[in-house]
């Protein structure tokens, strides 16, 4: 009859592996999170665009208030009639839709879908930032979110917390291991 118990006075842990297994996958999701939550901000942006939040509804419906837009930079020559443009207004980013591509002057006549009228103030060339090519709703508000100083500490302490969840799993895997070679 063969015995399976440890020998005097120790006993076999629970869990051994199974412990180390779960701090080690919920490390990784942790860490795949924060990556994918900051992918939307990151790679359009090594891709050349830029990325704006809308705050005002002057775009609604076609661009809801909260959504992200992004930006691809454009020839002004190149814009058409209907396409939605990012410009610089005094200090803000403007988001409208261009009524007329006044090549001659080097100016556009705009318009907030939701606003009754044409801008009262044409967007010169110079101030054409680029072609809406994309807009997504609420990722704004994500982004925003992430972009700020108390985001991005809440994203560097959340990918340390799935750090450590790792490092805790090969430290328990180790204590593991010095126990099963003292049985």
């Amino acid at each position: 009859m063969q015995n399976n118990s440890p020998p005097s006075g120790k006993r076999r842990r629970r869990g051994g592996k199974v412990i180390p297994a779960l701090c080690n996958i919920a490390g990784i999701l942790i860490l795949l999170s924060v990556i994918l939550t900051c992918l939307p901000v990151t790679v359009p942006k090594l891709l050349g665009y830029e990325i704006y939040h809308v705050v005002s509804g002057s775009m609604e419906p076609e661009i809801p208030v909260g959504s992200a837009v992004y930006v691809k930079p454009a020839e002004p020559a190149g814009i058409q009639e209907g396409d939605i443009i990012a410009f610089w207004s005094e200090e803000s980013v403007i988001t409208h839709r261009v009524v007329k591509n006044k090549t001659v002057e080097g100016s556009f006549t705009t318009k907030g879908d939701a606003n009754a009228g044409e801008d009262m103030n044409d967007v010169p060339y110079a101030a054409l930032i680029g072609l809406v090519t994309a807009h997504y709703p609420m990722l704004g508000v994500v982004m925003e979110l992430l972009t700020s100083n108390v985001g991005k500490g809440y994203a560097i302490c959340f990918a340390a917390c799935g750090v450590m969840f790792n490092i805790l799993a090969g430290r328990l895997r180790w204590r593991e291991q010095q126990w099963s070679s003292i049985i």
